[in-house]
């Protein structure tokens, strides 16, 4: 639970217009879906997905990183990993238990022959959707525990786009589809609060010594 006491006295570091800008966001910001990464190799690659859902505003991205380990690149992924709140795992089976406890549709986004086009995708579902290796793409562990496919439609003779590129259409497609919805796809009052909280602390210079002189006199 926030601690709207601490809320006030961070928010009082940082400018009206740096409030303003942050309920703006907020208000667009949602954890009905999400994405998954699994063992992305390019640094680049992740570091962009980063970038999508901060710009779609997606608050939560779920990275694999079973073979290669960390693959952000602060520079490339722009700040968006101070916005975004990313999740690590060692395996590609916790990170879809984790999803599927917390009511999300495991989604294999793949050229399979069972996907559902991105058109007619179902929005009302809780959804993670998972974006698989450069080379390979997605592992057999995920295609056979998935519960949905799906496919982004192609004209041309390439059958496959960039993780990235892929990410980025399928979040303005679907993020687009769900805010002109009546599903209730936005933060709730909490967990707003939770993120002014943490964004004010990620904004304020010399954090440490601010957090522990409000302890103090508390």
């Amino acid at each position: 639970m926030a601690d709207l006491k601490l809320l006030e006295y961070l928010e009082g570091f940082l400018t009206e217009e740096r409030k303003t800008k942050f309920m703006d966001v907020l208000s667009r910001r949602t954890r009905h879906f999400t994405i998954a990464t699994e063992d992305v190799y390019q640094m680049h690659n992740a570091s962009a997905v980063i970038r999508s859902c901060d710009v779609f505003g997606i608050q939560d991205a779920h990275l694999i990183e079973e073979k290669f380990g960390k693959r952000l690149d602060s520079k490339i992924a722009m700040g968006a990993q101070k916005w975004v709140d990313i999740h690590r795992y060692s395996s590609t089976a916790e990170c879809m238990k984790t999803l599927k406890a917390n009511g999300y549709k495991i989604i294999a986004t793949t050229p399979h022959d069972d996907s559902c086009y991105l058109d007619e995708f179902d929005i009302t579902q809780q959804s993670a959707f998972f974006f698989g290796t450069e080379l390979n793409g997605l592992s057999e562990e995920i295609i056979k525990n998935a519960d949905g496919f799906l496919k982004i439609p192609m004209a041309g003779f390439t059958e496959s786009l960039n993780i990235s590129v892929s990410a980025a259409i399928i979040l303005e497609h679907v993020t687009t589809k769900l805010r002109k919805s009546d599903i209730e796809w936005k933060l709730t009052h909490e967990e707003v609060l939770e993120k002014r909280v943490d964004w004010s602390k990620k904004s304020i210079r010399s954090i440490d010594d601010i957090l522990q002189r409000f302890y103090e006199i508390s």
